[in-house]
């Protein structure tokens, strides 16, 4: 099996997964770091309350809700939701009651608010 495979993660797999602290609130497991202009691939573990300050996306961005709801300034975003960031969009992220989402980044983000 290569080493990025993670098995079963829309049955749960992920709670087995090590996190480390990502921004305050959100842990982070990563899949594949950023590498030679590959894209990051992670999974963000979000407890209740927590947020991603406003941040604008200098590449493509792609989110997988696995559980809980994500959200935006543009909606809510419950399980099995698909989520396209376009590169140039800017947004902060909240979730309410927590949530673990699957996400590919092309480019890291550009934080605009706080760190």
């Amino acid at each position: 099996m290569p080493e990025t495979t993670r098995e079963s993660l829309t049955q749960g797999s992920w709670r087995d997964l090590e996190f480390e602290p990502f921004r305050d609130g959100v842990m982070i497991h990563w899949i594949r770091h950023f590498d030679g202009g590959q894209p990051g691939v992670a999974l963000l573990r979000y407890e209740a309350g927590a947020s991603v300050p406003r941040h604008r996306h200098d590449g493509l961005e792609t989110i997988l809700v696995l559980t809980g709801t994500q959200s935006d300034e543009s909606g809510d975003y419950g399980v099995g939701t698909y989520i396209v960031n376009a590169a140039g969009t800017e947004h902060s992220v909240w979730s309410d009651t927590g949530c673990v989402v699957l996400i590919q980044w092309y480019r890291p983000v550009t934080m605009l608010e706080g760190n």
